[in-house]
This record gives structure tokens, sequence and C-alpha cells, in this order.
């Protein structure tokens, strides 16, 4: 007898390969057969006429460890209710270990408000135990971050690093590895790690390498410096010889998006050269971004610290201003997401704060950072829908929320989150796949499932097989479809009726069962012996 039995639904492996008619049996959170099982029986039978089965999707740009929701809310129920199972953290150069000491946690304040917030470890090992105790609703995997390595080898400075250094970051990093983290990543755009070199990146990246890990990187410039940071990316991956994966690769700024083909080109010259490279996307035109990234590189070169002392004098802000106004963006359209200044201020328009304090919308920034004490998530529509349906139909994405995991309630915050956090994957299948068709349902689930477990090493997972783990979602292809708005973002999608996870029902029937199953997923440790 098994466990579970999925009956009468269409099987999307998540290959690539055709749909076909079969079902689906699980015991011990193990997929046990598929095929026709009409004459099986199990402790559960669900229905799935007329509905997809498909594997759980793996979001390999997720957030949802450094916003703290990890831990502080592990269902994640904004997740998987879009049928994502797995969740791969440590992103953007930051990740929750290893930590030399207490304070480097601070490569996540950019999120986090890190004083409210008391954790018990510093090694990945520590950390990926405490993860098992909250027991989450998903699987869930990490990178190493840049920006915690660099803060746990120079501590909060923002000069040159050293050779020695970076031989500390590589010892942190390969301990990381065998403890269980699955790559590395940056987030070169941020104040901590914008005096990267290439150096430090080409040695990290053979220690990737070396141990069979991904390099995942935020690059360097979305804006008219994309493609360089694109090209650097690459240099990265050839000379170390690790495998790339680009986060959100975008063009920012309507004067930037014809940069958008240089980019794609790059890449698919660059897997035409035998370098393994994908990247990643979500279907949305607006952004989620730190306010401070809008500033010039220059004030906010060596760290937020200094940013915000650099603001203090009036000369330096005049300066600011003035090379805002050059870079040709509608600042009075950035909508508050959060910040550490009173709720009031969320779900607000630079514009409206503007006009009410007599400035312009520059000024409002800046001095918006200054009282927030440079926290501030914030929206703004700056990217090109055309770019986004190219990037998806690439055949080197893959699809990702660069979200968080969330539960409606924490609407309630106040906060003004991005609806990818509750509308992705649904987005996707809905909008490209089946009223657009610039996908078909093979390509988008495996984009979704075989392709990220495939590129991230992610063993047994993203693709319905005997002997997998039984990630498994059943999507009704006419009812799918994301309803979280700009406007309104705490809406679960539609047309997504059962979840399973490790082989258990997380969502049944479209509600959240008692039940969290997921596990933390690491890489084999024989690959990272030395």
């Amino acid at each position: 007898m098994y466990d579970l039995l999925i009956k009468n639904g269409t099987v999307i492996d998540g290959s690539g390969r055709p749909m076909y008619r079969a079902d689906v049996a699980v015991t011990d959170g193990r997929i046990a057969a598929i095929g026709d099982l009409g004459h099986s029986i199990a402790h559960r039978v669900v229905d799935a006429s007329g509905q997809y089965v498909t594997p759980g999707f793996i979001d390999v740009n997720n957030h949802s460890d450094t916003y703290w929701q990890l831990l502080a809310a592990p269902s994640l129920m904004s997740m998987l209710a879009q049928g994502v199972t797995t969740v791969i953290g440590g992103n953007s150069g930051s990740s929750l270990a290893p930590f030399t000491d207490p304070g480097a946690i601070r490569s996540i304040q950019k999120w986090t408000d890190v004083e409210r917030i008391n954790f018990n470890w510093l090694s990945m090992k520590e950390f990926l135990d405490e993860v098992e105790k909250r027991r989450p609703s998903v699987n869930f995997a990490t990178l190493v971050g840049h920006g915690t390595l660099r803060r746990g080898a120079m501590k909060d400075e923002t000069r040159s690093i050293t050779p020695n250094e970076i031989g500390i970051m590589q010892d942190m990093l390969k301990r990381a590895l065998l403890e269980g983290a699955i790559g590395f990543s940056t987030g070169l755009k941020y104040t901590h790690a914008r005096g990267t070199g290439l150096r430090e990146l080409i040695a990290l990246g053979k220690t990737i390498a070396d141990k069979g890990g991904v390099y995942a990187t935020y690059v360097r410039d979305e804006e008219e410096g994309l493609v360089k940071s694109v090209e650097e990316s690459l240099q990265v991956a050839r000379e170390a010889g690790v495998p790339l994966h680009i986060s959100h690769l975008k063009a920012v700024g309507e004067k930037n998006w014809h940069l958008m083909d240089e980019a794609l080109n790059l890449i698919e010259t660059a897997a035409l050269d035998d370098i393994d490279v994908t990247f990643d996307v979500y279907p949305y035109t607006t952004t989620g971004s730190v306010l401070y990234t809008f500033l010039p590189d220059w004030v906010t070169q060596d760290g937020r610290k200094m940013m915000l002392e650099r603001l203090k004098d009036s000369q330096v802000r005049a300066s600011v201003i003035r090379d805002m106004r050059r870079k040709e963006v509608d600042y009075s359209q950035i909508l508050i997401a959060s910040s550490s200044l009173s709720k009031m201020l969320s779900r607000r328009k630079i514009s409206e704060i503007a006009a009410l304090q007599g400035k312009s919308p520059e000024e409002t920034i800046v001095d918006f950072l200054r009282a927030s004490d440079g926290r501030a998530i914030v929206s703004l529509e700056v990217l090109s829908s055309k770019n986004v349906l190219k990037a998806i139909k690439n055949p080197f994405s893959i699809i990702s929320s660069n979200g968080v995991g969330y539960a409606k309630e924490y609407a309630t915050t106040g906060e003004l989150v991005h609806p990818r956090n509750f509308g992705t994957f649904p987005k996707v299948l809905a909008e490209y796949v089946r009223d657009k068709q610039v996908l078909s349902w093979e390509e988008a689930i495996h984009k979704m499932s075989g392709k990220p477990a495939a590129k991230f090493h992610l063993e047994q997972r993203g693709i319905l097989s005997k002997g997998y783990a039984a990630d498994i979602v059943v999507i009704n292809p006419d009812t799918v479809e994301d309803r979280s708005t700009m406007e309104d973002p705490y809406q679960y999608p539609a047309g997504i009726p059962y979840v399973i996870v490790n082989g258990t029902v997380a969502i049944d029937d479209g509600r959240l069962s008692e039940g969290r199953t997921g596990q933390i997923v690491k890489r084999k440790r024989r690959l990272f012996e030395w």
C-alpha cells in the first residue's frame, strides 16, 4: 500500500520532455511509482483529473533567510502556495553563516533590522541545524555570501583587501561547503562589496570550482554598466573554471533597455565557448531595491556608516543631488515599501513625501536615507516588458522570485511587499504559458524545477522520477493565476490545489496543512573532502 496516490493527472516531469497521462505514487517521502496505477491502493488518494502533476518548484534566488522570515515564520506560506517546495538562500552576497563573530550579521542590515534579532550560531553547520529545528514548510539550501565572508575577514572596514584576508575567506568558504553550503554568491552593487577586484573573485571562484559548487552573482551594475558587469562575471567563470549563475538579469532604466540584447548575446556566446552559465528572471517590470543604490557610487563607497556621515555634509549633499539629476531617473515614482521610519511612510511615493516637505525628489531621498539610518526598501517600475519576455524565453534562463516567503498576516506590519513574493510562478504559468504561449508547459516547468535542480546539483529533486524526493505540485491549467498586485500584494494565487513536500501534503485543497516537512538540502560530503 502506498502512502499517497495521485491519480488521473497529466505528468509534466520537469525534464522538458512531453507531458503524458500517468498516476504518481508516493511512499516514505519518495516517488515509488509512475504509470497506470489504477488498481493500486493508498492511505490517501488525490484525484488530479484535468490537472497537471509537476515537480515542486525550486526558487534559486530567494531571500527568506536574510529577511529573517525563514526563522521568524518558517511556514513561508506565500512561497508554498505558489508551488515552491525548495528555496535557495544566501543570495546577493549575504548569508546567515559562517560568522567569525556576532557582528558579521550586519551583512543583512540592508534588509533586516539586526538590532531586533537574536541568533545562537556562528558556523554553517550550527546555522543549518537551527533552521532544521524551526521545521520550515519548504526545503532549504544555501549559498555562502561574499559580503558575509568579507565582514568575517575585514570586519566593517572597506579598504583594499590583503592576500592574507583572501586566504581567510577561502578557508571560511571551504569549511562552509564542507558543512553543507552549495555554492557562493556576490552582491557587487552593495556598499561593502564595491571595492572587490577580480583577483579576489577569481580566488574565491577557484575555491568553489575545486569543491564542485556554483557561483551566483548580483552583478556590479544593471544600468549603463550592465554589459561590462556581465563580462566581468563571465571572466571570473572562465578563469576560475566555475559554473556561473547571474541573479535577476535585467537592464534598469529606459535608456539602458537596449543593453539587454547585448547581455544575452554575451551569455549565449560564452555558453558556446563551454562556460556553464545561466541566469534567473522574475516576470515583473517593477523592481524591489535598496534605496541607497539610487545614490551615486562614490557616496556609498566604504559602507553605510561612511555614506551616512558624508550625507551630513551640506556640500556633499549638494553634489549627490546634482549627480542624481544627471542619471535621468524619475525618482518621484519610487514607492517606499518598508523602512525603519514610521509605518505611515510605507506605501507612499517619494513624490508625496517631497510635496509634504516642499523638497525635490532627490533631496527627499537623501534626507529619507539619513532619517532611516540608510535602511529602506523601495519599488520602481524601470524594466522593459519586452526584455522580461526575452529573458523568460531565453534557453539559459531559470524562473525565480528574488522574493521572500510571507503569510497574509504580515500585512499588519504596514510594509508593502513586492507581488513577486506571492505570485511569481503562477504568473509565468498564466501569462507567459497559457495566455501568451511564449513557453510551452513543459519548457516552463523545466525552468522552474529540473533545470535549477541540475544547475545547483540538488540530487534527486526537480524531476518526477522513481526514487526521487516526492516534492510535487498539482496545477489546474485553466485556473492557475497570480492575484498579488502592487496595491494589494498579500493575495495567494489560484489554481494550485495541492503541494506535496517530501511526501507530505503541505497545501491540501488550497489550505495550509499542519505538517511542516521541509528538509535541509546539502551537497554530498564526498564532493568536498580535501
